[in-house]
């Protein structure tokens, strides 16, 4: 292996370590409402949403882990979920300009 392949493969790791520490943790309404006594909201499903991706791939091999927080104020952290994943999932507009440049 070259030191070019090396460095790609430690920017994966690190990368794939950065990705597990985003992701979101056990889910406290089980027990309680949360630490501080609050409840999910708008940024909070935002959030969630972004990370969703990662956080998808660990409740697949753990119970503690959940996508979508059952706690939360209702259709300001359902709106922030969505716009979250469409960040991620996206494509819109880049979608669309790909594909206009593509039949050129």
């Amino acid at each position: 292996m070259t030191k070019k392949h090396l460095f790609f493969i430690a920017l994966a790791i690190l990368a794939l370590l950065f990705l597990v520490g985003c992701a979101a943790g056990p889910n406290p309404s089980i027990k309680t409402v949360d630490a501080a006594g609050k409840i999910a909201g708008f940024w909070t499903g935002l959030w969630h949403g972004v990370i969703s991706p990662v956080t998808f791939i660990i409740s697949l091999f753990t119970k503690n882990v959940n996508l979508y927080d059952v706690f939360n104020n209702g259709n300001w952290y359902n709106f922030g979920f969505i716009l979250g994943v469409s960040i991620i999932f996206g494509g819109g507009a880049a979608g669309s300009a790909s594909r206009r440049h593509w039949y050129k």
